[in-house]
């Protein structure tokens, strides 16, 4: 669930919550916690003429309505996304599992070619990161693990 961080110039969204707000700052979670803030109608009028894709409005109006419609906006942004893991992560991740994975199995999740596979295996793997993989071959083919250390 995003939460909303107000301060003096910006509305910015977060997917979680600063370990602790700044003095000028507040962050808001909910409705509620917004109706809490106490935030001018001023304020909530610039907040609301600040946001993107709204009908600009000149004057506050009621303000318990300019609130809920603030917030049905805030809701309505888009909530930043979580890094997505390098493929090399994946990769690794694969290689990781008891049954480990082909090279069929990496091109499916990276969308690589088969040398591309086996480099990554022999050059980031095993040369730059040090990871000891172990081929084995299989019914359905040759399957590649990261051997345990201390095996």
């Amino acid at each position: 669930m995003p939460v909303y961080i107000i301060n003096e110039d910006d509305l910015i969204v977060s997917r979680e919550a600063p370990a602790s707000a700044r003095d000028n700052e507040i962050v808001i979670a909910s409705l509620d916690e917004l109706r809490a803030a106490g935030l001018s109608g001023k304020r909530l009028l610039a907040l609301w003429n600040g946001l993107p894709s709204v009908a600009r409005l000149s004057k506050v109006g009621n303000r318990e309505v300019l609130t809920e419609r603030l917030w049905s906006a805030m809701e309505a942004m888009s909530a930043p996304q979580p890094a997505r893991a390098s493929k090399q992560a994946e990769v690794i991740a694969l290689l990781r599992r008891p049954e480990g994975a082909t090279v069929d199995d990496v091109r499916a999740a990276t969308g690589w070619q088969p040398h591309t596979v086996r480099g990554v295996f022999s050059g980031a793997l095993k040369k730059k990161l040090g990871l000891d993989i172990v081929a084995s071959k299989e019914e359905r083919g040759r399957v590649y693990r990261i051997a345990e250390s201390g095996a």
